[in-house]
């Protein structure tokens, strides 16, 4: 009884994991950048927006592609990132970066 519910337990903590496909996420601590989508080089101008998570009990802020145009002033997109960064599960911040004209 006991290795089964280790085993349930070790499988479940995998399978949260993610597949191959998802991003790489660390349990303790995450500090990743990734690439959404480029559609042009380079940019004059650069917009960002923000969303935290505290404790993944309570979400705030808006992280959209569309906040981040809005801030930096684009009506032109040539390309996208992301940000994420992660301390213990405690806080969490999701940042969009748009860079364009």
């Amino acid at each position: 009884m006991k290795n089964t519910v280790c085993l349930i337990a070790a499988a479940s903590f995998l399978c949260s994991c993610g597949g191959i496909t998802e991003r790489p996420i660390g349990v303790i601590y995450t500090n990743a950048a990734d690439p959404i989508a480029a559609t042009a080089s380079g940019g004059s101008r650069t917009g960002t927006a923000e969303a935290t998570s505290y404790l993944g009990l309570v979400a705030v802020g808006d992280s959209s592609i569309g906040a981040a145009k809005k801030n930096g002033g684009i009506t032109s997109v040539s390309s996208v990132d992301t940000h994420r960064k992660n301390i213990l599960g405690v806080v969490t911040t999701y940042t969009t970066t748009v860079k364009g004209n």
